[in-house]
């Protein structure tokens, strides 16, 4: 548990099911997916895009500034997440607050595009090497800003925005500042990414047709991991004005476990195991009402950490949860669209079930939530959040 009470006062974001918190949440109340089955490099492929209005909305971003004409997709997708938590928390341009936002891959498109230019010509764009660099994603989010505070980005794989949020909570709580900007952004929709995720043989089939993803069913027969795209920034400070506490960070834990394999995880998850302990402290694991895993849609990985959740919570059965089924897997902006799944249960007494997984009873209530995720590498993160 966390001495020093954080808060999450605010949130943005902009994935496939929206960028509007209504229209978000209305999308998770419906049982169908937001997936879509296109073309890639002469193939059909599953995907989760951004919906034609958001599309709009980061384009005009791009025309808005000149300098952003030159940024990676993830950037835009990045400022537009973080302007919109900005201005829900009621920070001001200008203030003093910090700013965690990571990637797992980056500037996926404009490294391509770039490269594949170098093949052609042998020689590289002015920008290539500045609009390329990781730290590009949170300096160009102060930048659009206009913050005084620490700017840091990182990659830690799918676990990014959920470490983000740990940076964001050790800032905090070590009083250097009071208010902080966690997250993550991707935009890794290519035709080499795609090619990437086939060749471990866990993509879903681009012949299903009633559920691609199955992330999130026990009893799935085939794996059905599908890309997604978005950014979700988490507002978090120790002292929101009134109104403004949308739920209270009650844990945080990570842990990485030894691997066998470069994307293997242990059958219990090991990891997992210990990251939950961690976010739990000394509360009871009774009091959690529900997980929203990170299961990615795979055979193992999914099973994997439900396997640790049964070690961790025993005879007590949380409700399980995902989102990835319905937006894709998002990579290093997964855990924070994960965590803002949770803070809308928790705000509106709802739990978003899974449609194909039947589950025993849906709880009444909601006061404790767990948010996992874990990337390559056996990095987990869990994070327990509960109501004010």
């Amino acid at each position: 548990m966390i001495d020093t009470e954080i808060f999450i006062s605010s949130m943005g974001s902009v994935s496939p099911l929206g960028s509007d918190t209504d229209a978000i949440w209305k999308a998770y109340r419906d049982d169908k997916h937001y997936l879509s089955s296109v073309k890639v490099d002469n193939r059909k492929e599953w995907i989760a895009g951004l919906t034609e209005s958001d599309q709009q909305q980061l384009d005009a971003l791009r025309n808005e500034d000149s300098r952003y004409a030159d940024l990676d997709k993830s950037v835009l997708l990045g400022i537009i997440a973080a302007r919109k938590a900005v201005e829900n928390a009621g920070w001001k341009a200008g203030d003093d607050f910090g700013i965690n936002i990571g990637s797992s891959r980056g500037a996926t498109q404009l490294f391509e595009q770039h490269y594949d230019h170098y093949r052609k010509e042998g020689r590289c764009a002015t920008l290539a090497s500045p609009t390329t660099t990781l730290g590009n994603l949170s300096s160009w989010i102060a930048q659009d800003l206009k913050t005084r505070g620490p700017e840091i980005s990182h990659s830690i794989t799918c676990s990014t925005a959920l470490h983000a949020l740990i940076n964001g909570v050790a800032w905090l709580r070590s009083g250097m500042t009071s208010k902080f900007l966690v997250g993550g952004s991707e935009a890794a929709l290519t035709g080499f990414t795609l090619a990437q995720m086939k060749a471990l043989k866990i993509y879903a089939d681009a012949a299903e047709s009633h559920f691609p993803s199955r992330a999130g069913d026990p009893f799935k027969k085939r794996n059905g991991m599908v890309l997604g795209e978005g950014a979700s920034v988490i507002a978090i400070e120790t002292n929101p004005g009134k109104g403004k506490k949308l739920a209270r960070i009650a844990g945080v834990g990570y842990a990485t476990e030894s691997l066998k394999h470069n994307i293997s995880i242990s059958a219990e998850a090991d990891c997992f195991q210990r990251s939950m302990k961690m976010a739990l402290g000394d509360l009871s694991p009774d009091k959690v009402d529900a997980v929203v895993m990170h299961a990615p849609g795979t055979i193992k990985g999914d099973l994997a950490e439900m396997a640790a959740i049964r070690k961790v919570f025993g005879d007590h059965h949380p409700a399980l949860t995902t989102n990835k089924w319905k937006l894709g897997h998002t990579f290093g902006a997964s855990g924070s669209l994960s965590l803002e799944l949770g803070v809308l249960m928790l705000q509106n007494q709802e739990f978003i079930a899974v449609p194909f997984v039947s589950a025993k009873k849906n709880p009444e209530k909601l006061e404790y939530i767990m948010v996992n995720a874990v990337g390559f590498g056996g990095n987990a993160v869990s994070v327990l959040i509960g109501r004010d």
